[in-house]
């Protein structure tokens, strides 16, 4: 028997083998303990990023406008995005405490009532007979009925200061998501060339390639969806408003969610339709009937005028990136999911249609005849 065979493996190849793997290791641990650490803010950043991305061109003019002073430009952007989101903020928690107090003394005082229902809730499918009988006794007896469903009056009430207490959560990660956009938006150069030097690592000569169409579907997913929910949220905020509909802020919210998930506002305006027959006048109500039929049929107008612009996404990448993304991170999660499983099919669409090409070129040459044949 050889001394090859009897000496077994060569020390040298075992210790190169163990240093590997505890230097894999080592990377392996700080990858992970880095990842927890910033666990908190992956989501913040990822929607910061989405922002700057889906607002460049507009940063882009408005840097123009003021003489190329790229901080300057930042800090309009992060002081008009705050007032977008804090007032209506501020107006929303202020309507909701308002009405939750007039609400609270009329009970107590014995005031409020309840307007009769209107013949047609009997007609409503599967829940017609019920909630026309449960609307009939609170409107003759609100007190009586409400100590009938004490619980599920409770459980409601608690789901609903939880919902607020989200709601406001919700409101301080924008805020602090749009102080981290601005940041980046200052700082967009250094930044593009950081991401495209991350994506050479992963996709080689083409990396370019693919930022730009990580870019491009960014913003065709933030435009041509997040932007017709924004667009519907706030058409039904006007409506509601102009009738006076209790808490319309946030039944344009529920608007926002539904329009986001690609569900058509009729889900939540539809009831506030019903309302408005059985407590306004019959011209608010007709007007507010119309109205809500054209906001939530205009999808249908905006789509092909935002959506096609820039990549298409298949309408239930959409559905479940935002499902996912909500369940995962909740409110903000909605808009994040949509974007981030976007952005993931496409380069992932990218990166199979590359790889058939290239077999596809490697066969034509193998199956090449030479000329001098």
């Amino acid at each position: 028997m050889s001394e090859e065979a009897t000496s077994g493996p060569d020390p040298r190849i075992v210790r190169s083998i163990v240093e590997a793997a505890i230097r894999i290791g080592l990377l392996f641990l700080l990858a992970a303990f880095s990842l927890k650490i910033l666990s908190p803010f992956i989501n913040l950043v990822l929607w910061a990023s989405i922002i700057a991305v889906a607002i460049y061109p507009l940063f882009q003019w408005l840097t123009r406008k003021l003489g190329g002073r790229t901080k300057m430009a930042s800090a309009v952007f992060v002081l008009v995005s705050l007032a977008l989101i804090l007032v209506p903020s501020f107006l929303f928690f202020g309507e909701a405490i308002e009405e939750s107090k007039a609400v609270s003394a009329r009970l107590e005082a014995g005031t409020l009532s309840i307007p009769p229902p209107s013949p047609q809730v009997r007609e409503w499918p599967v829940i017609g007979a019920e909630a026309y009988d449960l609307w009939s006794r609170a409107s003759r007896d609100l007190a009586e009925t409400l100590s009938t469903y004490e619980a599920q009056v409770q459980a409601a009430v608690k789901w609903g200061l939880g919902a607020i207490g989200g709601l406001g959560g919700t409101v301080l990660q924008f805020v602090l998501s749009v102080l981290i956009a601005g940041l980046l938006l200052a700082n967009a150069g250094p930044a593009v060339k950081g991401v495209t030097a991350v994506a050479s690592r992963f996709f080689g000569q083409d990396a370019t390639e693919m930022v730009v169409l990580a870019e491009k579907t960014i913003r065709s997913v933030t435009v041509g969806v997040i932007g017709i929910a924004v667009i519907q949220s706030i058409l039904s905020l006007i409506g509601m408003a102009i009738i006076g509909v209790p808490l319309a802020s946030l039944w344009a919210l529920l608007v926002l969610v539904l329009a986001i998930v690609q569900l058509p506002p009729i889900f939540v305006l539809g009831p506030v339709m019903v309302y408005a027959f059985a407590a306004k006048s019959t011209t608010a109500a007709i007007f507010f009937l119309i109205y809500g039929l054209l906001v939530s049929g205009s999808d249908a107008v905006l789509k092909p005028m935002l959506l096609g612009r820039g990549v298409d996404v298949p309408m239930l990448v959409i559905l479940l990136g935002a499902i996912g993304g909500m369940i995962a991170y909740g409110i903000i999660g909605l808009f994040v999911g949509a974007v981030v499983l976007a952005v993931a099919y496409q380069l992932f669409v990218a990166w199979v249609k590359e790889g058939t090409a290239s077999e596809g070129a490697a066969g034509a040459e193998v199956g090449e005849v030479p000329a001098e044949a």
